[in-house]
């Protein structure tokens, strides 16, 4: 059954029930290991969702998880798994958050949420056992691209360091249009994948507001003109998704500004193989990430 996407309620639905059919990448992965911590208004959030390492000291380093969804759908619970693997596997704390979505909060509001509680952790951080000095943020499709507009904002207005991103196959060019893309995938069924560039479509205008905010970059980081003084990154692309050329020139234009740059592809995988795709795959790029946080946030 293929979602309405004409009504959002409708449509948020729908999503719901298609990814409870989905095979989970690494099923084996125990689920709600977090803590709930409520905070301040001043941090952006109600409560943080935190993973904390067995058996590591504090203070902890953090990594600021942000879901997937088309800025429109989803939530922190489709990445509880994988945030324990990556608090152990890397040592460090992890905040799994439930960013707001759009419509309702159309863009910048998810970017100015997510700084905020940056900010707020690096002031605030060692009153919860955390090390505000050394932050990460990254995520997934829609996450991965507010991770990016963060890091930008990050340097734009100086409140905070960022010691790493991480961008998983996320959209970094909303001007462009999705039927303008190139599909790599050798043998998409043309009825589905029309139905795929017309969600996306729909995605984009339910998070911006007007159309000239395609062109801001803080929501499409590939047209920022400036990548000087950005935070090292990992760049993971799927070889047969549509965003996969997007992500590949935002890499190539890090690491032409010097900014420190681990770009990887996955030739034959999906949009969010992470975690719907095979389990070599998506246990090659989680371990990527896993090794990215260790080393920046030595």
């Amino acid at each position: 059954m293929i979602p309405d996407i004409s009504d959002i309620h409708v449509f948020r639905q729908g999503a719901r029930e298609q990814s409870a059919l989905f095979p989970r990448a690494l099923p084996g992965l125990p689920r709600d290991t977090y803590e709930r911590v409520p905070v301040p208004t001043e941090a952006a959030v109600e409560e943080l969702m935190l993973y904390r390492p067995k058996n590591v000291a504090g203070p902890l380093p953090v990594y600021l998880n942000l879901h997937g969804g088309g800025f429109v759908v989803g939530d922190w619970q489709a990445d509880d798994p994988y945030c324990r693997l990556l608090a152990d596997t890397a040592g460090c704390a992890v905040i799994n958050l439930d960013y707001v979505l759009a419509p309702e909060h159309p863009f910048p509001a998810a970017v100015e949420q997510t700084h905020a509680l940056l900010a707020w952790l690096h002031r605030h951080g060692s009153e919860l056992g955390l090390d505000g000095d050394r932050l990460v943020v990254g995520g997934h499709s829609a996450g991965g691209n507010i991770s990016a507009a963060v890091s930008l904002l990050a340097v734009d207005r100086a409140q905070f360091p960022l010691r790493g991103q991480i961008i998983d196959y996320a959209p970094l060019d909303l001007a462009t249009s999705p039927s303008a893309k190139p599909n790599p995938d050798p043998s998409p069924d043309p009825a589905f994948a029309e139905f795929l560039t017309r969600v996306a479509e729909q995605f984009n205008a339910w998070y911006l507001a007007t159309a000239a905010d395609a062109h801001n970059p803080l929501a499409s980081p590939l047209l920022a003109p400036d990548l000087t003084g950005l935070p090292p990154a990992l760049v993971i692309t799927a070889g047969h998704d549509a965003l996969c050329a997007e992500g590949d020139a935002y890499a190539r234009r890090l690491r032409e500004a010097d900014v420190e740059t681990e770009h990887i592809s996955y030739a034959g995988c999906p949009h969010a193989f992470t975690h719907v795709g095979s389990e070599d795959a998506a246990t090659d790029a989680w371990d990527r990430m896993a090794r990215f946080l260790a080393r920046v946030l030595a």
